[in-house]
């Protein structure tokens, strides 16, 4: 069995008047994330993670921020087209350890509903998505509550043929 691990990191700034989309889900909060796309910092790294993993380059790669057919869509979209990339590249997701750096909002009533989300946007099971929320302990842009940052590690598997 050939195995295949990448790692993603993506990162957003808070802004007025945009909402707050992570993991695929809708945050309430009074804040949201200034980015090309709906900015969801989970599904970009996610995508950056499976990407990397199948030597597929990046997120930014296959869906550039300066193209207009990207302004304001919905990160799931990116995902369901990367797991068709991975995919047809002969690889099948194994497993995601995603962690979102946060001190407001707090996440841990998310939790469950962003691993849902995501186990259906990739067809995978929710069993194989873990997602944790940590704070930046106050430091930091992140510890000032300017932004989110997400990080993932995936583990992709060759398809045999």
């Amino acid at each position: 069995m050939k195995i295949r691990v990448g790692f993603g990191y993506d990162v957003h700034v808070f802004a007025p008047n945009r909402e707050l989309w992570l993991g695929g889900i809708k945050i309430d909060y009074h804040l949201g994330l200034l980015g090309h796309s709906d900015a969801d910092v989970l599904i970009h790294a996610l995508c950056d993670a499976l990407l990397g993993a199948a030597n597929l380059r990046d997120i930014g790669f296959h869906f550039p921020d300066n193209a207009a057919e990207y302004k304001n869509i919905d990160s799931k979209i990116l995902l369901k087209d990367v797991m068709k990339l991975i995919r047809e590249k002969g690889y099948e997701f194994g497993n995601a350890d995603c962690t979102i750096v946060a001190e407001q909002p707090k996440l841990k009533p998310h939790i469950f509903t962003i691993q849902q989300k995501l186990a259906e946007v990739m067809s995978v099971s929710a069993d194989d998505i873990s997602v944790k929320a940590t704070t930046n302990e106050k430091m930091g842009f992140v510890g000032r509550e300017e932004g989110l940052v997400a990080y993932v590690v995936v583990l992709l598997e060759k398809v045999a043929k």
